[in-house]
Formats: C-alpha cells, structure tokens, sequence
C-alpha cells in the first residue's frame, strides 16, 4: 500500500508539475507566433509593394532583374529565421550582382564582357553607385533583422526549457515525502487534517530544488527580451526598417541613373575609340521614378502587442521559484492558517520547522526532504546553460551586433524548438559569404588620386609583354606577298 500511495503521489506531482509548465508555455507559444507573423507581414508587405510599383517605376532596369529583388527578400527571411547567413555579406554581394546588371541596361551601346562587369561589381563599395542606400540599409537592417529575430528566437528558447524541465522526473525521497504529506494522514486516523502551508512548501522546495536554480538565469533572460523591445520603435527599429526595405532599393536605383554619368567616366569606356563600343541602340531603360513611401507602423496594435507581451513576461519571471507556494496552494488543499488542526506530517498540530530557502544548495538542513545537494540533475544544469547562452545573444542584439544563431543547437543538448528556427532551416546551415578576392589596382578611367582612394582593383587588359608580339603579327600580315 505504501508503494502504491508512493507511485500514486510522483505521478499527481508531475502532473501538477506539466499542468502548470503547459499554461506557461501556451503563453510563449502565442506570443511566438503573434511576433512572428508581424514581422514577416512586415517584409511580405514591403516585398509586395516592391513588386507592384517598381514596374511602372524603373521599366526593365526592375523587370529584368525581378529575380535578384526576389532573392534578396528570400535571403532576408533566411536570416530573419536563423539561417548560418552574414548579413552584411549577402547584402554587399547583392549590390555588387545588381550594380553588373544595371551597368550594362545604362550602357546599352557598349559591349561589356563578364570580367569587366565582374571586376565592376567588386568596385560597388567603393564607387558607391547607388549612393548612401546600400550603407544605410546595411546598418538599419542588421539592427533591426538581429533584434526581431532574437526576441523571436528568445521565446522558443524559453518555451522550450519549460518543456524540458517539465520532463524531468522526481525521485524517491520525493515520492515518499509527497506521499507523506498528503495520504499519511489518512492512514494515521486523521483523514480530515489538511497539510500545514510551510510543511507544503519545504516538501515542494525539496523536490523542486534543481527547477528552482533556473530562476537567476530564467530573469535573466526575460530582462533582456523586455529590454530589447525598446529596439522595435523609431527610424531605425524593427518596425520602420523591415517594412521599408522597398524604399532604400529605389532609392539606390534612383541614386544610379543620377551617377549614372560620373561612374561611366570613372569605369566605362565612353568614347568611339573605346574597345566595347556597339552600335547605338536608342535611349537606355529606366525612368527616375519612387518606390511609394516608407512604411508607416499600425502604431497602436504593434504598441499594443508588445505592452501585452511585456507584461507577461514580467509576470512569469518568478515562474521557478513560485511553483511550490503555487501548488500548495493549488493542488494541495492546505490548511488556511498554521495552527493546531493542520497536519504537520506527524500528526494534527502546528509545524515548527522553518521554511528552506530556494534552490539546491539551501536544502541541505531540508527537514522533509532528503536532498543530495552535490548531484545536480544534469538535464536542468543543461537547461541553464541555453538561458544564459540565448542570454548573451540577446544583449548583443541589443548593442546592435550580428551574432551567429546557429550555434544554439550545437551547445550541449539542444534547443529543439527553440533554436531559433522555425523550420527545418538551421539543419541546412545555409552560407553565402562572399567568394571576391581582395581589390589592389585601379580601375581604368580612375586618376592616381581616386584609385588609392578607394582601393580599386584593375578590370582586365591585355598583358603588355604580348604587345610587341601582337605588332609583329600585325605587320607580317600586312606586308604584300612577293610573287
């Protein structure tokens, strides 16, 4: 009967136990979800306004490079989802790409060869074709992608340690002391003794003394996910920035058809003499055109969504070392006072032991409990592990800085849905980092002045050491055959 009631016991906890992880998490599951679908409505919205003006607004130089627009929003969700991506790369190799392709829509009288578009596109920095867009893209965007998706990230993780704690079973001495507080009266003729509220509360914090130790770093990590909140506001937040991606692409288009003439005269061959040149072919693609405005924040609703989410993460911060005051008081039907008709674990009468502190080293002197404070339950030490990992991500998202996601299912157990994926894209670890080698000569058309300025590799030329070669070729076949 005493094992029966044991068995009995450690499975109503634990039920108690998943019963209140499964609120906790609903809670962070629903706030994923809403956050998530914010922000991706944001960049689908801008994406589709893209799509339908960019048409009527720049002509061919958009439709005939509607695929590189469509990659970059792709790319853009890749990262915002935690693919292995730089971001500053992806976006510099973007305009490196766009920068070929318009070059030569502009130019449709010369006829440019790859390496030269090639060896144009390394230049796209430092030429800056498109004008201030491309840098402030850069910065804006890489603050605002790391906020949104660390906050994002951030709440899978937590959901996820709740799951996995919630899992972890209670030992014997536990089973044995639950079994005690809440059947032993029965058995001792005194059915009707409700437990004594403190003789709950030192057997529940002997039992949950490893889930108490998740409390420091569980605060932790909601501190810095209300923190970084205060990123999502203003001219450089994750609401103004991800749905106005559309606005710096025109902006930059615009900027090139206006220095359109300053970079041919720094790169292009522009003259009858150049080795390029074709046959005019009429006024060049592209009207100077906007994009629609920047993207203007639902204010009130998104104020709204992180006010709510804001205060409910307040409200669970003390989640782990609430439980056993909160099952006690839920589960248990205790006494309503300490006095001498509640059940002591004796007998009916007042319990004298003092209430143990929180956590594992504070169970060491547990009346009720017998707790081996030198054997920490390894799953839960694994569990603090991820919140102080996803911790430091999120303070350095927080400073602005990119930092790699990828890592959160590679640091000891895993994070499962929390890793910051929302499907199955960490596993591909997708990379595109950029493949250009170092840029150390000039461009043709640059002086000696610009060309150290901005570092600016060669586009190819013939080697000189094959010139006299090419002459004497020229001249035998020139020269009239004797008969």
């Amino acid at each position: 009967m005493e094992e029966n009631l044991a068995n009995r016991s450690r499975a109503e906890l634990e039920t108690a136990l998943r019963d209140s992880s499964r609120v906790l998490q609903a809670m962070l599951a629903t706030q994923l979800r809403s956050f998530d679908d914010h922000f991706q409505h944001l960049l689908n919205d801008s994406e589709r306004t893209l799509q339908a003006t960019f048409p009527g607004a720049f002509g061919e130089l958009y439709t005939q490079n509607a695929r590189a627009f469509r990659d970059l929003y792709s790319e853009l969700r890749l990262y915002y989802r935690g693919a292995n991506l730089h971001l500053e790369e992806t976006l510099a190799e973007f305009w490196a790409r766009l920068l070929e392709r318009l070059f030569k829509q502009l130019h449709p009288q010369l006829l440019l060869p790859d390496d030269y578009l090639d060896c144009l596109g390394k230049q796209a920095e430092a030429l800056r074709p498109f004008g201030e867009a491309p840098r402030e893209l850069r910065l804006r965007a890489t603050r605002a992608f790391v906020a949104a998706r660390s906050f994002v990230q951030g709440l899978g993780v937590a959901s996820d340690v709740v799951r996995k704690v919630a899992q972890v079973p209670l030992g014997p001495e536990c089973s044995r002391a639950v079994m005690k507080l809440v059947y032993c009266a029965h058995c001792l003729g005194v059915p009707g003794a409700r437990p004594c509220p403190d003789y709950c509360r030192n057997v529940l914090k002997g039992c949950l003394a490893n889930q108490a130790d998740l409390d420091a770093e569980w605060r932790n990590l909601l501190d810095s996910m209300v923190l970084i909140t205060d990123k999502f506001w203003g001219t450089s937040g994750v609401e103004s920035v991800i749905g106005s991606v559309h606005t710096w692409l025109a902006e930059a288009i615009n900027a090139l058809q206006d220095n359109r003439d300053t970079l041919t005269a720094k790169v292009g061959p522009t003259t009858p003499q150049g080795p390029w040149l074709r046959e005019p072919q009429g006024q060049p693609p592209g009207p100077r055109a906007g994009a629609g405005g920047p993207w203007q924040p639902s204010g009130l609703t998104a104020a709204r969504q992180v006010s709510e989410a804001k205060a409910q993460l307040r409200d669970v911060q003390d989640f782990w070392i609430s439980l056993p005051g909160t099952l006690c008081s839920e589960k248990m039907a205790l006494s309503t006072a300490s006095d001498d008709r509640c059940w002591n674990g004796m007998a009916r009468g007042r319990y004298l032991p003092e209430v143990m502190g929180d956590g594992l080293a504070n169970q060491i002197n547990n009346p009720e409990v017998e707790v081996d404070i030198t054997k920490p339950d390894m799953t839960i030490r694994q569990q603090i592990m991820q919140l102080k990992i996803m911790t430091n991500r999120l303070r350095s998202a927080y400073n602005g800085n990119d930092v790699d996601f990828q890592d959160a299912s590679d640091d000891g157990s895993g994070s499962g849905s929390g890793d910051g994926c929302l499907d199955d894209l960490c596993g591909q670890k997708v990379s595109r980092k950029s493949s250009r080698t170092p840029l150390t000569h000039a461009l043709p058309g640059l002086s000696e002045q610009e060309g150290q300025k901005t570092s600016a590799a060669s586009c190819p030329q013939p080697p000189t050491f094959l010139l006299p070669l090419l002459l004497f070729l020229a001249l035998t076949v020139a020269r009239p055959r004797g008969r």
